[in-house]
């Protein structure tokens, strides 16, 4: 971890919580689909003086002076993405990907205009239409979501609504949806109803770079992806699109969503860009989602459910419905024994948002740690026993073995 004598000597009790959260990460299993382990070059650059510095604008294009610099370091962060991706276009400013989705709405829409979606019950993120989000306040959303006998998108069934409905917009990507999305299919779906193909890729961007997922680059309008999760970047976001949107895409995000970029954040970003641009980085990729299948197999092994019948990608979602316990209960239960996951929806939830039946986990950060394939089986096994016997003696039992697996896989 990075030395802070700083923040030791002028904040000691921010510097003890910080440390305590460093210690959490360091021994416990992070499986949380969302999160990652950002690389000590990304963290550096995170921390460094860029952050001082008002940049409003795009390079060559500020409304400060003395962006000389800023100017060089955000431009390779754009070719850097644009190279990665082999996309045409590349906003890299947004702070955010809620910010980032909101962006690309105004870019190509009108306040009302209608967007055809996932259903957040099946997977999709609050910012795809949810009406508790500004974007379902601003626009009509319409969604689709997965078939009840397969937990499973049917892409006649979207093709139907699309024609149905005629959306100006149909989106894909999703948050809490394990299978690989056919990106070309909903593509084609978009051209035949006259509509823009926009793609969130914000969990599987990094699958996406390494070759173990589809892109939707080549065939939509507009992509958006943050850059942690998968891509183990740091906390924020990018926009890719053709071209002919380019300047549509910038003037969305700045004025129109936020003032000053976040130059120390997008030095990080050049920095992640750079790093998966490297063979090491695709067999992380790769890994990634063959432990993920191992995990799944795993769990379904020990008699758990998980909807959909297993995984594509990085992440699943055990449905504990059948183990007589609500999401958030096993999510807790296995927080306990510092194995860290998310309570989450399942599709057709009886229960509620808050406290839903399905339990979330991905296996970014625990590949990044080094395990393979044997560890996901022990950690598969784990989960199942902590799930199926909440009892002292058994959470005793399960941190002892985490701790064993932390030990054997330091952070790198």
């Amino acid at each position: 971890m990075l030395e802070r004598p700083h923040l030791k000597e002028q904040d000691p009790e921010l510097e003890e919580l910080i440390l305590a959260e460093e210690a959490r990460q360091r021994d416990g299993l992070l499986m949380i689909a969302s999160e990652n382990y950002a690389s000590p070059a990304v963290r550096e650059a995170a921390g460094t003086v860029l952050t001082n510095k008002y940049a409003e604008g795009y390079p060559g294009k500020r409304y400060y002076t003395g962006n000389q610099y800023i100017d060089q370091i955000e431009q390779l962060a754009i070719d850097r993405a644009k190279k990665l991706f082999g996309a045409e276009h590349a906003n890299v400013q947004p702070h955010a990907g809620s910010q980032a989705n909101l962006a690309c709405y105004f870019a190509l829409l009108e306040p009302g205009d209608t967007i055809l979606a996932m259903n957040l019950a099946h997977g999709g993120h609050l910012t795809h239409g949810n009406p508790v989000s500004l974007s379902g306040k601003l626009f009509k959303f319409i969604h689709y979501g997965v078939r009840q006998d397969t937990e499973m998108l049917d892409m006649e069934e979207v093709a139907r609504m699309a024609r149905e409905v005629k959306p100006k917009l149909i989106l894909s990507g999703f948050t809490a949806y394990p299978r690989a999305v056919p990106f070309a299919q909903f593509a084609e779906i978009a051209k035949e109803v006259g509509a823009y193909a926009m793609a969130d890729i914000s969990h599987i961007a990094g699958l996406v770079v390494g070759n173990a997922h589809e892109s939707p680059v080549p065939t939509h309008d507009v992509v958006m992806t943050t850059t942690t999760k998968t891509l183990r970047g740091p906390r924020s976001a990018i926009i890719l699109s053709k071209e002919q949107y380019g300047k549509q895409i910038d003037k969305a995000v700045f004025p129109g969503m936020q003032g000053g970029p976040l130059e120390h954040i997008i030095a990080a970003k050049a920095v992640c860009f750079k790093e998966a641009m490297t063979d090491e980085y695709k067999a992380y990729q790769r890994q990634i989602a063959v432990n993920a299948k191992a995990l799944a197999e795993t769990l379904m092994q020990e008699g758990l459910r998980l909807v959909s019948g297993g995984t594509d990608t990085h992440l699943m979602i055990i449905d504990c419905t059948g183990l007589g316990i609500s999401g958030k209960q096993g999510a807790d239960t296995l927080a306990e024994c510092g194995i860290y996951t998310n309570f989450n929806m399942i599709p057709f939830d009886t229960r509620k948002p808050a406290d839903p039946s399905g339990i979330r986990l991905g296996t970014p950060a625990l590949t990044a740690r080094g395990m393979k394939e044997p560890e996901m089986k022990t950690v598969g096994k784990l989960i199942a026993d902590v799930l199926k016997n909440q009892n002292d003696q058994q959470k005793e039992s399960a941190r002892k073995t985490v701790s064993e697996l932390t030990a054997v896989h330091p952070l790198r």
